[in-house]
């Protein structure tokens, strides 16, 4: 007879406490194969148990076929080939390193988190959970929910010419998936042109899902026509409005040729990459390339990271026509990855204005951190030595330094006294042949007046200690 002590007190009930002893005998050969297991009634008896328990407990083992029952004789013990318990070996997975902290960091994917409207997003975030409608907890449209594409339709006119449908907008969690969809969408053999130097994720993600890659030149009007003609590329990558990390801005009239281009042969494609066209600082607002397209030549994604923060993980795209029809048929089967909580709050933000009024502040702010940094500069020893470039747009600054130091001595000498800035080879992911000497990247969203005065004080004595 099976002798099992039941904990009546365990969290654990008796039915399961009484199935896992019987599926271990079996398992281990505690009882074998063939073995007719006590009567239910028998069972019941012996362990002062209710026969409801030991008749859940054997209906649990027969649905996994560890016991069959066989009419007016009872249950009986299947033979069971239980996996030998494989060796457990140590994994080393390593750790990524959070690397060394540096008291004032000129990184150029940080925003000030201090700036987003907590109490805002928050009254609109039970807002929406206070209506309780059913679209809150159901599958969204694989573009999104109607009510975000409308909401970044009517701001794409607004503010950056662009006219668009809001079914022609595909919402997903971040640029990277969304260039993922484009690379699908298009076709992996296809050969793919992007900019060198660039933002390195983006060359990571076609080196990883395309064959044939090739580098654009940049100049200063961006990418190069020349080098996109010579590539052979049927798409290329770009980012027109504010190159990283050359800061350019490309004018009308290299992006209408780059338009010619893409019109001279079926297939070819424009990915237009307007990451941070939000902050521009002077000058007159440059047409999107989208708006300037006739003929559905270009893809042009957009993302909420800068404007907004850096986990808020919602981006965009908008397909030309032919485009949307193809992707609704070939891709239409993934479901958004945005969750339509967060899509809801955002359409809300968008549509009583508080995104506008969130990213002049922003712009206001960051306008005021870029003048803190040339005004440091220009006011002290590095003037004479430094040629500041990019600061028309965007949240960093190309520095040209003349001060007859390489860029490793440059960066490392920074390091020295505290404060990280970044060299401009890093951003060049084909070859470093072409890569302009001694030149510094520095982002200043991330930090405040006070410590971007600091920082350029470092600088100044770490570059200028001789």
């Amino acid at each position: 007879m099976l002798t099992f002590n039941l904990d009546s007190k365990s969290k654990l009930p008796l039915y399961e406490q009484l199935y896992k002893y019987i599926r271990n005998e079996l398992e281990t050969g505690g009882i074998k194969a063939g073995e007719k297991l006590p009567s239910k009634r028998e069972l019941a008896s012996h362990l002062k148990i209710s026969v409801v328990t030991v008749e859940t407990a054997y209906a649990q083992l027969a649905a996994e076929g560890y016991i069959s029952p066989k009419p007016g004789s009872g249950f009986y013990a299947e033979a069971v080939q239980y996996a030998q318990t494989p060796e457990i070996k140590n994994i080393y997975i390593p750790e990524k390193s959070p690397g060394k902290k540096y008291r004032y960091n000129f990184k150029t994917n940080m925003v000030d988190t201090k700036l987003f409207p907590f109490s805002t997003w928050a009254k609109l975030s039970r807002e929406i959970l206070s209506e309780q409608s059913p679209e809150l907890l159901s599958a969204c449209d694989p573009r999104g929910t109607y009510e975000l594409r409308k909401e970044i339709a009517l701001y794409l006119k607004s503010f950056r010419g662009i006219e668009v449908h809001p079914d022609q907008i595909i919402v997903g969690s971040g640029s990277e998936y969304l260039t993922g969809l484009i690379i699908q969408l298009l076709g992996r053999n296809l050969i793919y042109g992007i900019e060198d130097p660039g933002y390195t994720k983006i060359y990571k993600i076609f080196h990883g899902n395309c064959p044939d890659i090739r580098p654009i030149s940049m100049d200063e009007d961006g990418a190069d026509y020349n080098s996109v003609k010579r590539s052979g590329a049927d798409a290329v990558h770009i980012t027109p409005s504010h190159h990283f990390p050359l800061g350019s801005v490309m004018p009308v009239n290299r992006r209408i040729e780059l338009l010619k281009w893409a019109y001279d042969s079926d297939g070819r494609y424009i990915i237009e990459d307007d990451y941070d066209s939000e902050f521009r600082f002077s000058g007159r607002p440059v047409p999107a390339m989208q708006s300037l397209d006739s003929r559905g030549r270009v893809i042009y994604i957009n993302t909420f990271t800068k404007s907004l923060a850096p986990s808020m993980r919602i981006s965009y795209m908008i397909l030309p026509p032919e485009l949307l029809e193809k992707f609704m048929k070939e891709l239409g089967f993934y479901a958004c990855t945005v969750p339509v909580f967060e899509q809801l709050t955002l359409a809300k933000f968008m549509e009583r204005g508080h995104f506008e009024r969130h990213i002049r502040r922003m712009k206001k702010l960051y306008r005021q951190r870029r003048d803190t940094m040339t005004e440091a500069i220009n006011s002290c020893g590095l003037k004479n030595c430094i040629a500041l470039s990019g600061l028309d747009s965007g949240l960093h600054v190309l520095m040209k330094v003349n001060n007859s130091m390489t860029e490793s001595q440059l960066v490392t000498s920074a390091e020295n006294e505290d404060v990280k800035v970044y060299g401009l080879s890093g951003y060049y992911s084909f070859s470093k042949k072409d890569v302009p000497e001694s030149c510094i990247i520095a982002g200043y969203s991330g930090l405040n007046e006070e410590d971007i005065t600091e920082g350029v004080a470092r600088l100044e004595k770490a570059w200028l200690r001789n």
